[in-house]
């Protein structure tokens, strides 16, 4: 089953989400792009590979301390509002748990919200994205990104993140988010181990068949270093890509991904291969 369009694109084929992340601490590429100027130029080189731009101000990796929702502010808009006055069109997300960062953002130019908590951090985010009628991809997450790998811990994790997220569509449509406007994140890595991340990637056509765009970001963790040999998140490129065929190969919709030009290749020959000759 083929969801219907979101941000004017079709799921016919895998979508590209490129990384933008504007923090000091983020754990593949923080302080990389901190300067606005610097995020508009990867933004116009990225617009050329992907579909959407995921923008965040706020690290999410393991351990990360909370930033104010001022802060975060002060680091996305001026970004998204550069990207629009150059022209860029390309559909914009922005990663973020607060209500207030998101509305500026969608005031700045965005188009949809990622919130890592599905709308459990902050109880104005799900009707934020119901009244401004945008987007909106919920990820099972547990706990905070301070203590969550503390809580990696199922009986059975492909059915837990299951029912967790069949809950937040739940939540998302009790707060007015049209049906049609919620994409799903199993949520690769967070408070998960290796063996977590793998089954459910293994299982994501159990998600799929919710009937909803599936978005898989796995790009450079922790379990791609640990099985690949790769210590460095900058090195785990190759490691990234074979991630991103597989989920594309079981059922995923969107790939969100440091490496847009390598992912975007390998996608184009992956299709190209399974054309019937």
């Amino acid at each position: 089953m083929t969801p219907a369009p979101l941000l004017g694109l079709t799921f016919d084929r895998p979508r590209v989400m490129g990384i933008l992340n504007i923090t000091p601490d983020s754990f593949s590429d923080g302080g990389d792009l901190r300067e606005a100027a610097k995020a508009i130029d990867r933004a116009r080189t990225m617009a050329a590979e992907a579909d959407i731009l995921d923008i965040g101000g706020e690290s999410t990796r393991p351990g990360a301390d909370d930033v104010p929702a001022g802060e975060e502010i002060a680091r996305v808009v001026p970004v998204i509002e550069g990207i629009r006055s150059a022209g860029i069109a390309t559909p914009i997300s922005v990663d973020t748990r607060k209500a207030a960062v998101a509305e500026a953002a969608l005031d700045a130019g965005a188009d949809m919200i990622n919130d890592v908590t599905a709308g459990r951090y902050d109880a104005d985010m799900l009707p934020l994205a119901a009244g401004r009628r945008v987007p909106i991809c919920l990820m099972h997450s547990v706990a905070d990104p301070k203590t969550m790998n503390d809580h990696a811990r199922y009986e059975d994790v492909v059915a837990a993140v299951h029912d967790h997220l069949e809950q937040r569509i739940a939540a998302a449509l009790e707060a007015g988010v049209a049906r049609d406007h919620v994409i799903l994140d199993p949520g690769i890595g967070f408070g998960k181990t290796a063996q977590h991340n793998l089954s459910l990637l293994r299982a994501l056509p159990r998600y799929a068949a919710l009937g909803l765009p599936i978005l898989v970001g796995a790009s450079r963790k922790r379990f791609i270093g640990e099985i690949g040999g790769a210590p460095e998140a900058k090195d785990r490129m190759a490691g990234s890509v074979a991630v991103a065929l597989f989920a594309a190969a079981k059922g995923a919709h969107i790939l969100r991904v440091h490496d847009t030009y390598e992912t975007a290749q390998a996608l184009r020959l992956q299709a190209a291969l399974d054309e019937d000759e």
